[in-house]
């Protein structure tokens, strides 16, 4: 694991625990496979309001930010770069199946360095994953 992603992963855990205020859900099948090498980031699976934090970004690359959800309501996807809003958009997570919402950012949004993905769920049961890729 490189540093940047270990660092992540460190910023992940200490985010999660401390913003989240919730255990994480047990695993009931995926709703996003691991994002493999282009991954900076992979929440596999969480519920209720969370986020992340990391600093593996590189200004040269798009980013996909994805987050898929179930459990009925919806999810409120923000993400920042540099204090900068670069993303916003909503999932609808309807019961019984995963919906899934991805936004495309080109090279030079998410500016180098850190960043931060929040998801602020309508209720507290509903289940979330999210991946942050930079696809070469």
């Amino acid at each position: 694991m490189s540093k940047g992603k270990t660092v992540a992963v460190a910023m992940l855990a200490a985010f999660g625990a401390v913003g989240a205020g919730a255990a994480p859900a047990a695993a009931a099948g995926g709703l996003l496979p691991h994002p493999g090498p282009e991954g900076l980031v992979w929440v596999e699976e969480w519920t209720g309001d969370g986020g992340v934090a990391s600093g593996g970004a590189w200004e040269g690359l798009s980013t996909v930010l994805t987050v898929a959800c179930e459990g009925g309501g919806s999810v409120v996807v923000t993400m920042e770069s540099q204090q900068v809003r670069v993303a916003e958009f909503t999932v609808d997570c309807p019961a019984g199946s995963a919906g899934v919402g991805s936004v495309t950012m080109n090279a030079g949004v998410v500016q180098p360095g850190s960043f931060t993905v929040g998801v602020d769920a309508s209720d507290e049961s509903i289940r979330w994953a999210l991946t942050v890729t930079q696809p070469e």
